[in-house]
């Protein structure tokens, strides 16, 4: 058995929760073990990173991993940037 972290984030907050999985358990396997454990979690979760490198499903974890439940952009950061540095300086 290994200790997984996984991790949902939103503006503002985060929740944490830590499975214990077989060894052998990709990110799927994590995937439905928090589906059984806090199905609303995985709402609107668009990908998957570890330690913050994107991951797919078939992504053996290891021991002490942190998976990240990631959410589609809203908004290119690019385009967000520039509106933030649009709005800084007056312009609309």
């Amino acid at each position: 058995m290994k200790a997984v972290r996984v991790v949902r984030a939103w503006p503002g907050r985060h929740d944490e929760w830590t499975l214990q999985l077989d060894d052998a358990a990709t990110v799927a396997d994590a995937v439905e073990a928090m589906r059984q454990t806090a199905p609303t979690t995985l709402e609107a979760v668009a990908g998957y990173a570890v330690f913050g490198v994107r991951v797919q499903p078939a992504a053996v974890l290891r021991e002490g991993d942190r998976l990240e439940l990631l959410e589609a952009l809203q908004i290119d950061p690019k385009d967000a940037r520039r509106r933030r540095a649009a709005a800084s300086r007056g312009e609309t």
